[in-house]
């Protein structure tokens, strides 16, 4: 259960539990935890709709517990509330009669392992009613124009089709994840459940019951049965990211679930047959990891049938351009804004080395679009460790209105000046659209160009006048959003 997005809001009168309750959900690893008292919730909960998931605890009177309720259900029908209280006080809420939200009553004191239940159900009813608020086209769009990622393109259209097992490879945030649902959209397991896991996120004495579920009394904490991963993601695609920080006593477990497609619950002796595509990823060298022992030569090789290696993006900087626009077109949809970047910032951008690859990319736009909404940015404006990329002794050539373009220095491996002068292009094409809000007639003044010859460079590019690109399939998509781009 990966909870590093998520934010959470605890409301309890107790300061004291609070606090406690606040230490336990640390454990978790959520990105943002609220504490408050019933008195203030609507402070918390406002308008935000990034909030996930309510912790719900005793109020002074039951009365007051129920209207409290009553109250988030009224202001937020589709957010997943969790109640809690005492064995010698119940709850006052009817959970029976509960049908358009999710609720769960759960008991003082809290367990890990009953939380850790709890809140995987109320995550998984919102990705079974509600998506989680994203739309599933966003989630298709493998965006860049390098070789590196043509590469990829070509190695998800052989083996999609297929319920070969496959095995991604990559650095932390160059899009593992973006090629999993690529590989499932692509599927005849299309229409069935997503399901993804990151391995690495869960505590390992929890990820067996995550994966395998568990039978009513398996372990202290185990009030109810629970269906794992394998069973809620039957006839779709089941993606275990970070496969590398599995135990070896988990890896035992996995691997004979691949090889007989059977498996039991814990605390059960039934066996299930289980029928899902599965797809793992991993940012270690699990050659290595075999070698040192710390992972099996016989799990490694039933998972390295089909290796998809997903480049860093220091080696596909000519997808920067394309990366921005994407992500502009986002932040557009959804705050009104884009940043724009001056040419002298772009190109330092397209040096940086990017250590978190895309997703420190994503984390950069969008904290340059707050700091600077509309406006364009100038290399003096990116933070230092981006300013150093910049193009210092370039030199520069003058236009006839005055305007000063850098011109990059040659690597010393030397550069493909076509795709580097598609991408100049492109970046300006989308600058031109967003000032002038998508009227391609005003952007074909503001480029001295034809009407007519700006419409053929936008279909040579598969560009729409939002700036937003298409997908691989070649269908036009909506842009991705942050979370899908990172894998």
């Amino acid at each position: 259960m990966d909870c590093s997005d998520k934010t959470l809001v605890v409301v309890d009168a107790d300061e004291v539990r609070r606090h406690q309750l606040k230490g336990l959900l640390d454990t978790f690893g959520f990105g943002r935890i609220h504490k408050t008292h019933p008195d203030d919730w609507r402070h918390q909960l406002g308008d935000d709709t990034g909030i996930d998931v309510v912790l719900l605890g005793p109020c002074p009177t039951a009365v007051e517990q129920l209207r409290l309720f009553d109250a988030m259900r009224e202001q937020r029908p589709d957010l997943p509330i969790i109640l809690y209280s005492d064995k010698d006080r119940p709850i006052a809420v009817d959970l029976t009669t509960i049908k358009d939200t999710f609720a769960r009553a759960i008991e003082l004191p809290l367990q890990q392992a009953t939380l850790a239940t709890a809140l995987q159900a109320a995550f998984d009813h919102v990705a079974q009613h509600v998506g989680n608020g994203r739309n599933p086209e966003l989630f298709r769009s493998l965006v860049g124009k390098s070789e590196g990622v043509r590469a990829v393109r070509q190695l998800i259209q052989r083996v999609a089709h297929t319920d070969t097992t496959v095995l991604i490879l990559g650095e932390s945030g160059t899009g593992k994840e973006v090629v999993a649902r690529n590989l499932h959209y692509h599927s005849p397991r299309r229409g069935q459940p997503f399901i993804a896991v990151n391995c690495g996120a869960i505590p390992t004495e929890l990820l067996e019951s995550e994966l395998f579920g568990h039978e009513k009394g398996a372990f202290t904490g185990a009030v109810a049965t629970r269906q794992g991963r394998f069973e809620v993601a039957a006839g779709g695609t089941l993606f275990l990211d970070e496969i590398g920080e599995l135990s070896l006593s988990m890896q035992v477990k996995l691997l004979r679930v691949i090889q007989e497609r059977v498996f039991e619950r814990v605390g059960g002796n039934r066996s299930i047959r289980t029928d899902v595509r599965l797809i793992a990823a991993t940012h270690r060298n699990l050659e290595l990891e075999v070698q040192e022992r710390r992972f099996r030569d016989d799990l490694y090789y039933r998972l390295n049938v089909f290796p998809i290696q997903m480049p860093p993006l220091r080696d596909r900087a000519e997808d920067v351009p394309l990366l921005v626009s994407e992500l502009n077109a986002r932040l557009r949809r959804e705050r009104d804004m884009a940043v724009r970047f001056s040419s002298t910032a772009m190109i330092a951008l397209q040096r940086y080395a990017w250590p978190g690859n895309v997703r420190e990319l994503a984390n950069l736009v969008e904290r340059l679009t707050i700091l600077h909404g509309n406006n364009t940015v100038a290399v003096e404006d990116l933070p230092a460790q981006y300013r150093d990329a910049a193009p210092g002794a370039a030199t520069s050539v003058e236009t006839v209105e005055g305007a000063v373009l850098p011109i990059p220095s040659l690597p010393p491996s030397g550069m493909d000046l076509k795709e580097y002068l598609n991408n100049v292009e492109y970046s300006l094409i989308t600058q031109a659209l967003t000032r002038t809000g998508g009227v391609v007639a005003h952007a074909a003044k503001l480029l001295k160009l034809r009407r007519t010859t700006l419409v053929e460079k936008l279909h040579k590019y598969g560009m729409r006048r939002d700036g937003s690109t298409r997908d691989a399939g070649g269908k036009t998509s909506s842009t991705q959003q942050q979370e899908s781009q990172f894998g």
